[in-house]
Protein backbone atom coordinates (compact mmCIF):
# COMPACT_ATOMS: atom_id res chain seq x y z
CA UNK A 1 0.00 0.00 0.00
CA UNK A 2 3.05 2.35 0.81
CA UNK A 3 4.38 1.95 -2.77
CA UNK A 4 1.04 2.55 -4.13
CA UNK A 5 0.61 5.85 -2.01
CA UNK A 6 4.52 6.97 -3.11
CA UNK A 7 3.89 6.51 -6.74
CA UNK A 8 0.15 8.81 -5.95
CA UNK A 9 2.83 11.21 -4.51
CA UNK A 10 5.42 11.56 -7.65
CA UNK A 11 2.49 11.80 -9.96
CA UNK A 12 1.31 14.51 -8.21
CA UNK A 13 4.75 16.15 -8.05
CA UNK A 14 5.27 15.97 -11.74
CA UNK A 15 1.86 17.74 -12.56
CA UNK A 16 2.51 20.36 -9.74
CA UNK A 17 6.13 20.96 -11.72
CA UNK A 18 4.71 21.13 -15.15
CA UNK A 19 2.05 23.59 -13.71
CA UNK A 20 4.77 25.34 -12.14
CA UNK A 21 6.53 25.75 -15.73
CA UNK A 22 3.64 26.66 -17.03
CA UNK A 23 2.90 29.37 -15.05
CA UNK A 24 6.82 30.42 -14.90
CA UNK A 25 6.58 30.88 -19.10
CA UNK A 26 3.92 33.06 -18.54
CA UNK A 27 5.51 35.28 -15.70
CA UNK A 28 8.49 35.28 -17.45
CA UNK A 29 8.05 36.78 -20.78
CA UNK A 30 9.26 40.32 -19.74
CA UNK A 31 12.46 38.68 -18.52
CA UNK A 32 14.45 36.71 -21.16
CA UNK A 33 17.47 35.90 -18.71
CA UNK A 34 14.95 33.79 -16.39
CA UNK A 35 15.50 30.12 -16.23
CA UNK A 36 12.68 29.06 -13.85
CA UNK A 37 10.02 27.33 -16.31
CA UNK A 38 13.85 25.67 -17.33
CA UNK A 39 14.70 24.22 -13.90
CA UNK A 40 10.91 23.74 -13.23
CA UNK A 41 10.93 21.20 -15.90
CA UNK A 42 14.21 19.63 -14.65
CA UNK A 43 12.57 18.74 -11.38
CA UNK A 44 9.81 17.48 -13.39
CA UNK A 45 11.73 14.83 -15.41
CA UNK A 46 13.74 14.17 -12.45
CA UNK A 47 9.94 13.20 -10.60
CA UNK A 48 8.89 11.65 -13.80
CA UNK A 49 12.62 9.06 -13.52
CA UNK A 50 11.69 8.46 -9.94
CA UNK A 51 7.80 7.59 -10.60
CA UNK A 52 9.53 5.00 -13.55
CA UNK A 53 12.47 3.73 -11.16
CA UNK A 54 9.37 3.06 -8.46
CA UNK A 55 6.80 1.41 -11.04
CA UNK A 56 9.55 -0.61 -11.84
CA UNK A 57 10.46 -1.40 -8.63
CA UNK A 58 7.05 -2.27 -7.64
CA UNK A 59 6.22 -4.46 -10.89
CA UNK A 60 9.87 -6.50 -10.44
CA UNK A 61 8.63 -7.26 -6.77
CA UNK A 62 4.97 -8.19 -7.37
CA UNK A 63 4.05 -6.20 -5.25
CA UNK A 64 2.05 -4.01 -8.44
CA UNK A 65 1.04 -6.13 -11.29
CA UNK A 66 -1.93 -8.45 -12.47
CA UNK A 67 -4.04 -9.14 -8.78
CA UNK A 68 -7.08 -8.45 -10.04
CA UNK A 69 -9.62 -11.01 -8.68
CA UNK A 70 -10.22 -12.59 -12.78
CA UNK A 71 -6.96 -13.52 -13.26
CA UNK A 72 -7.54 -16.42 -10.78
CA UNK A 73 -5.34 -17.74 -7.78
Amino acid sequence: MALKILILVLLACVVASLFSSFVFLFKDVDVPESRRALYALGIRIAFAAALMLTIFYGLYTGQLGLNAPWHGV
